[in-house]
């Protein structure tokens, strides 16, 4: 990294920005196997707090792939500054007091520690979410067909199947998707969010 680069603060500091816009920006990290309801959560997510008014927005895996990731494979190493960008990225809309809604696979402990210690050096509040799914159920789902296809071999270095996923231990919400509707996912999410006071 270059070293002749200096940090240009702003006219307008968090309080101030916080103030007029009438929420706390925050990022709400969904992780999960594919298939696990991650973007489909999202999506309700970010539809419902649109509603209340909320300024909000979402960050898609597939879809940051076809623009900002696209120089990206599906390596270990690829995977691990797939989501380092996605952490600077999100980081920066819970700066402007965006709630950022992120819906990625996001496979390893450590890339997520990260993000959230980048939030948290920033005051700034970052919310784990494990979109749980047993890997039966999200074969049996296999909307687009990845998990058939990395099971014959097409697919290499696939999550869940020849690659691992760490799940999380401790997730600020854990929701079990086999257990529950898009609905009721997105009502435990709104409760925390108005529990601890990021929206009202």
């Amino acid at each position: 990294m270059s070293t002749n680069i200096t940090f240009h603060p702003g006219s307008v500091d968090t309080q101030e920005r916080v103030g007029l816009l009438k929420q706390t920006g925050v990022t709400i990290w969904l992780t999960g196997l594919s298939a696990s309801g991650k973007s489909t959560i999202a999506c309700a997510l970010e539809q419902h707090l649109l509603h209340l008014h909320k300024f909000t927005y979402r960050l898609d895996g597939d879809n940051v792939r076809l623009g900002l990731n696209r120089d990206l494979g599906f390596d270990e190493k690829s995977r691990v500054e797939n989501i380092r960008r996605i952490g600077e990225v999100s980081k920066l809309f819970a700066d402007s007091a965006c709630i950022a809604i992120t819906a990625f696979i996001s496979p390893y402990k450590a890339d997520r520690q990260l993000a959230r210690e980048l939030h948290e050096k920033g005051g700034l509040g970052f919310i784990e979410v494990f979109v749980d799914a047993p890997l039966s159920v999200v074969e049996q789902r296999d909307p687009k067909g990845l998990y058939k296809a990395a099971r014959a071999g097409t697919i290499k270095d696939f999550t869940g199947i020849s690659a691992p996923y760490e799940a999380p231990e401790n997730p600020d919400i854990h929701i079990r998707t086999n257990e529950c509707d898009v609905t009721a996912a997105v009502e435990v999410i709104i409760e925390y969010l108005t529990k601890h006071n990021y929206i009202s």
